[in-house]
């Protein structure tokens, strides 16, 4: 399997007035065109690490890394404009609510031909044609209806669905969801996971999937990177997490409910402090 992208010793760091906080210490790995799950507590630096790729830190942030590189392209050493073409068009990443990621003031389809208008030289009815046609594959049934919707008019759900045709019109190589149903209800984050699973196998593409859920991502995802204080603490096929060996990973694996079983007292998780190292 060709290596689309290589992350090898990735820092994000936030220089603040108390001191510099360390988001993302030395990750490192590479991925194919296959699904690679990242799960971490909130603060983990697991968003961070996707934003990294995407450049989309802030201004004052510091990132550096040994090698940051899609499709043999360094991206710590291209241009902004460069990094501005990849984004969006070849590198797209699905945001975690769409309450926040779209712009309420335009209509989703307004949004969608943009995006595609932005990284392909189309006119504005090809570009509509195409964005109902992608408006169709994410599973939405009236397309032409949701087209001259506004954001606050549609449900979760179909926001999130609206927000994955967006990232997908322009037909990336690499998507990062983070978190992307987190805000959604069990029946309609399966149907998101499902479109996400046949979209990813039709296109070849690869992906990253982002979340603190592992139950979620050990039945989606090929491999499991899982993330404690910026680091990585564990990697691990998918289909083998129940087996992990890393005390965190295991704690986190205990943590979450299980059917039948007497759960009193609740577990904890016993942090060790040579988890920061």
């Amino acid at each position: 399997m060709s290596t689309l992208l290589d992350v090898q010793d990735l820092r994000v760091h936030f220089p603040t007035r108390t001191g510099t906080i360390e988001a993302v210490r030395g990750v490192s790995f590479s991925l194919g065109r296959e699904r690679l799950g990242i799960v971490g507590e909130s603060g983990s630096g697991k968003s961070q690490t996707g934003r990294a790729i995407m450049g989309l830190t802030p201004p004052h942030a510091e990132v550096a890394a040994k090698r940051l590189a899609f499709d043999g392209v360094d991206l710590l050493k291209i241009s902004p404009r460069e990094r501005r073409t990849l984004r969006g068009n070849r590198i797209a990443m699905v945001l975690q609510d769409p309450k926040y990621s779209l712009n309420p003031v335009m209509t989703i389809g307004r949004q969608i031909v943009e995006t595609l208008r932005a990284h392909e030289n189309i006119g504005r009815a090809q570009a509509k044609r195409r964005a109902l046609e992608m408006l169709e594959a994410v599973q939405i049934r009236d397309p032409e209806r949701v087209f001259g919707l506004y954001p606050h008019e549609v449900s979760g759900g179909m926001g999130q669905r609206a927000m994955i045709a967006m990232m997908l019109i322009s037909g990336p190589e690499l998507l990062i969801a983070d978190e992307p149903t987190s805000a959604l209800d069990v029946t309609v984050q399966l149907e998101v996971l499902a479109i996400l699973d046949k979209l990813v196998a039709e296109r070849g593409m690869g992906l990253i999937f982002i979340s603190h859920d592992l139950r979620l991502v050990s039945s989606f995802c090929d491999r499991v990177i899982v993330m404690y204080a910026g680091r990585i603490v564990e990697e691990i096929a998918a289909s083998d997490l129940a087996n992990a060996k890393h005390p965190y990973t295991q704690g986190l694996l205990d943590c979450m409910p299980k059917l039948g079983f007497d759960r009193h007292p609740l577990p904890t998780l016993q942090r060790q402090a040579e988890w920061l190292l």
